[in-house]
């Protein structure tokens, strides 16, 4: 039976180039079709990143939701293509899962089930249920995968971390190159720049220059991360600065690196005193968007939460009218206009923000459908917290569930001042809740137990916790 599969695999692509031969001489008139051409082209890429699963689909997944959400050029077709690729990767992915006997369940797992059913319990009730039902499956979609086909990458989890490590420099890189040599905006505003550097690749850089093994690595990583933390600054997005403070304070707390924590805060502000001698127009304007706030609905908005209090303030208005059910999984009514979720998230908008994930989702599911979610987040909150106390423990940072957590950390801090976390068409979110979830399979059990991975399955054995190394 083997041996008849592998010829049959074999003889596959032989069968698939004939046939198109065929269908080349028939039907003409489709292959000089550019869009017909470019969607076969999309379906072998598809194709070959689902063969090879565990290396290539998750690489494939974020490089689909970052194109449709960035602002370059050939971005439609992948507003649509995005998710057929989520969904034949939540699928497969499932498969290869159960195949393999790779799935375990946790009560975070469980939450998440039950988050999809309060999503469509809202949308069925939604004054706009089709969209508020096709936002509750991209749901689905996502915590699908997450839970089954985003978990294979911990086959392999040090070329994982090493991929993730170099994406976020190459992500810093030009980003750097594109807002400051070119004045281009590919994240499309100042907040995605700052949530993708603050949330994501500050923390990450961080993490890996401390646990690099070469001097070389390490130096190359502490630049990057430098990087990150300057257009963090240059986004002028307080919650970014928030988000990537608290994260890696935590790691440095932590690991008890206090004099770091010195060179560090020496480090930026130096960096803000050349700033300020070298640009001093341009600080100003700066230090004046970051006290006084931003422009909101055409008024200067006031103080550092200025540019909040108004969209929170009419989030609370909108949630006691319509208190219990909600408004709606991914759709809010202001006026006659819905809410729909788009590629990035802005502050200043022709369409009320929430000013928050927390308060959005709470209009949108209502007080009755909050449940599940906030015992998503408690769960979350509950993993960091046992992470960050065994490495307060053991002082091991190089143990894999270190840089999740700091992400975690950042990313429910940034969460509360932008409503981007259950808003599943955003990159970020995708790549966000696909670590959650692996957080969960990596995380320290208990003090006296060390978790491995050895060809995908997971180990746990007796170690001394003073002494454990990963």
């Amino acid at each position: 039976m083997d041996k008849a599969l592998r010829i049959a695999v074999a003889g596959l692509p032989v069968i698939l180039v004939v046939a198109l031969i065929i269908l080349a001489r028939s039907l003409p008139s489709y292959f000089n079709n550019q869009q017909y051409l470019a969607g076969f082209i999309f379906l072998q890429i598809l194709l070959l990143c689902l063969w090879s699963y565990d290396r290539f689909f998750f690489p494939f997944l974020m490089i689909a939701f970052l194109w449709a959400g960035m602002d370059v050029p050939m971005t439609q077709p992948w507003t649509m293509g995005r998710w057929v690729v989520l969904g034949a990767g939540a699928f497969v992915g499932f498969v290869r899962a159960l195949r393999m006997g790779l799935q375990r369940y946790h009560p975070f797992h469980l939450a998440a089930l039950f988050c999809v059913g309060s999503a469509l319990v809202s949308g069925m009730v939604s004054v706009v249920p089709q969209l508020s039902l096709m936002k509750a499956f991209s749901l689905f979609l996502l915590f699908w995968y997450a839970a089954s086909g985003g978990r294979l990458v911990l086959r392999d989890p040090d070329r994982f971390f090493r991929g993730l490590l170099l994406a976020c420099e190459i992500s810093v890189y030009v980003s750097a190159f594109s807002y400051l040599a070119l004045g281009l905006e590919i994240w499309g505003n100042a907040n995605s720049l700052g949530a993708v550097q603050g949330v994501i690749a500050a923390p990450l850089l961080l993490w890996g220059a401390l646990v690099a093994q070469t001097k070389n690595l390490r130096v190359r990583r502490t630049v990057a991360c430098l990087g990150a933390l300057y257009l963090v600054y240059f986004s002028v997005s307080r919650a970014a600065m928030l988000a990537a403070a608290l994260s890696m304070l935590a790691l440095l707390l932590a690991t008890r690196r206090n004099k770091l924590i010195l060179q560090g805060l020496a480090g930026a502000c130096c960096i803000l005193a050349v700033s300020a001698l070298a640009t001093p127009d341009r600080f100003d304007e700066r230090k004046t968007s970051f006290v006084s706030g931003v422009i909101y609905k055409g008024h200067q908005a006031e103080g550092l939460f200025g540019s909040r209090l108004t969209p929170w303030q009419e989030t609370v208005r909108v949630i006691q009218q319509n208190p219990y059910f909600g408004s709606g999984f991914g759709t809010s009514i202001s006026g006659d206009k819905p809410f729909g979720e788009v590629g990035t998230f802005v502050t200043t908008s022709v369409q009320r923000e929430h000013g928050s994930s927390y308060l959005a989702i709470m209009e949108w599911v209502g007080l009755l459908g909050i449940v599940p979610f906030a015992l998503l987040i408690f769960l979350m909150m509950q993993a960091i917290v046992r992470v960050y106390l065994f490495l307060r423990r053991t002082g091991n940072a190089s143990h894999y569930s270190v840089p999740l957590m700091m992400i975690m950390i950042a990313g429910l801090t940034h969460a509360g001042f932008e409503d981007w976390l259950f808003a599943v068409g955003y990159y970020l979110t995708v790549l966000f809740w696909v670590l959650a979830f692996l957080l969960m399979d990596v995380m320290p059990e208990s003090a006296s137990y060390h978790t491995t991975f050895v060809h995908g399955m997971r180990f746990r054995y007796a170690t001394d916790p003073a002494v454990t190394q990963h």
